[in-house]
């Protein structure tokens, strides 16, 4: 029902943009289609991206309706059909390159620059990042668990509760970087309210969830500290159909991603999930907030 609802707002919204005019050169007609998928965040980031590019003077921006996998996404933008979409560095990294080891956001960013096909580039990744979390509730953070090394020792004594691909993703490597076998692994959800419900009650004493989620300080959660980098950054960075965008309009989306902050992130998911607020409304505060819009 959820992605039902998302995808009616995201109807709506492609059709309510109105370009400004301009001399942007965008793709070889000319327009510029921004792909989302169906997460909330990807919608909002979308938005954000063509409000920014209309500001840069490009006409013909569309935001497009979810647009499925990663699979389907990269072979949109390599026939051109998308321009750019919103994208994680660290989950785009590993689509190009299964084998790599890189988990720092930089050397994360770097790799991901020299992996990519002919056809594509990334333009400047933000300091924003949406990516796993471990947390607990905060009498077990008080009993000394601030870091996941802190974790190791305990997580025999501990149920875990996350997404069903947790097990086959993380299992073995938190157990070799930090000891940690947990007493059960409980599949809850991704990062949702079941996951949050069940660390909230106890019956998980550790959870997965995300950066980005407002359920962390509102329910007094305490996230833990990866100290040996297990989990490879998530920085948001934009993938883009070379030679779709011209310069100007490059150096616009780099302006988003130079001020984009994982609390602001924060804060345009809480608007969006919570406060039900229009995306186009959002992206346009958000433009305004960070000098971004004339």
């Amino acid at each position: 029902m959820k992605r039902l609802i998302l995808l009616v707002v995201l109807v709506l919204a492609a059709g309510c943009g109105n370009p400004l005019a301009g001399g942007g050169e965008g793709g070889a007609s000319g327009d510029i289609i921004i792909g989302a998928s169906d997460v909330g965040e990807s919608l909002l980031l979308a938005q954000i991206y063509a409000g920014a590019l209309r500001e840069a003077g490009a006409t013909n921006v569309t935001v497009r309706p979810p647009v499925g996998s990663r699979e389907v996404v990269v072979k949109a933008l390599q026939d051109k059909s998308l321009s750019v979409v919103p994208d994680y560095s660290g989950n785009l990294l590993r689509y190009f390159d299964k084998d790599t080891t890189a988990t720092k956001p930089q050397d994360v960013y770097a790799q991901l620059r020299q992996k990519l096909p002919a056809g594509f580039e990334v333009l400047d990744q933000a300091p924003a990042e949406d990516k796993d979390l471990l947390v607990v509730g905060p009498q077990l953070a008080a009993s000394g668990v601030k870091t996941f090394s802190d974790l190791g020792p305990r997580c025999r004594e501990l149920v875990f509760g996350g997404p069903g691909q947790w097990s086959s993703r993380w299992k073995d490597k938190i157990k070799a970087l930090y000891g940690c076998e947990f007493k059960e692994i409980r599949t809850t959800d991704t990062g949702g309210p079941v996951t949050v419900a069940a660390l909230k009650s106890g019956d998980v004493q550790v959870a997965d969830l995300f950066s980005t989620s407002s359920t962390i300080a509102a329910n007094g959660f305490v996230p833990l500290a990866d100290d040996k980098n297990m989990f490879p950054a998530q920085n948001i960075v934009p993938l883009v159909a070379r030679g779709t965008l011209s310069p100007a309009e490059s150096a616009a989306l780099n302006r988003v991603s130079a001020v984009l902050t994982t609390e602001q992130l924060t804060r345009l998911n809480v608007e969006f999930t919570e406060q039900k607020r229009n995306p186009l409304d959002i992206a346009e505060d958000f433009l305004a907030r960070n000098h971004l819009k004339s």
